[in-house]
């Protein structure tokens, strides 16, 4: 029964040697494989300010000594038709990876998401990128908050008990300014009620 169920996004497993869970997605590739133009940087700033995402996870991690693990991410996801303006982008910034994605279970078009996932790659590429063609909407203070956090995680500052208690701080921060700060704004962080 499992081996029929189809994978909705994840592109890594264990199951497979090439890391694709479903077989049918595409690898991840980075900018070694694209030969496409760069597109305008005000055009990209623009771009991100639209459809950009960023993000911090906290996560269970054993090998850990606080057992958590902070995961910023940086990303774009758009409809495998527009795939071109992705690698575009990606030449741009200079850095990150594209990642096919499935929702055929469904029956939604197939995706691209365009990701950055490294600390450093994020602090050598995309903040001075982004200093230099500032996102002009809303989505600038989720911006400032992003770079905080990935600072202080390339500062080595989660490692303390005050620096990890102010990651999560601005990592709620983060969230209330997103898609669901609604229903998130005001509440207890999900870390938070895990600890208690």
């Amino acid at each position: 029964m499992l081996n029929n169920m189809q994978e909705v996004s994840r592109v890594r497993s264990t199951m497979k040697a090439d890391g694709r869970l479903n077989p049918k997605l595409f690898l991840p590739f980075g900018k070694e494989q694209i030969q496409r133009e760069k597109l305008n940087p005000h055009y990209v700033g623009g771009f991100i300010d639209g459809e950009g995402s960023f993000s911090v996870s906290i996560g269970k991690h054993k090998t850990l000594r606080r057992g958590y693990e902070v995961r910023p991410e940086f990303k774009i996801k758009l409809r495998k038709d527009d795939q071109e303006i992705l690698e575009r982008l990606l030449i741009t910034i200079g850095i990150g990876r594209i990642y096919d994605c499935s929702y055929d279970r469904y029956g939604w078009y197939p995706h691209v998401k365009y990701k950055i996932t490294s600390i450093w790659d994020m602090k050598e590429h995309l903040f001075p990128f982004l200093d230099a063609y500032p996102l002009q909407a809303k989505k600038a203070k989720s911006y400032a908050l992003f770079k905080e956090i990935v600072l202080m995680l390339c500062e080595k500052k989660h490692l303390s008990d005050a620096g990890f208690e102010r990651i999560v701080e601005l990592r709620d921060e983060l969230r209330a300014l997103g898609k669901k700060a609604k229903t998130y704004y005001g509440k207890v962080s999900e870390f938070d009620k895990k600890i208690e």
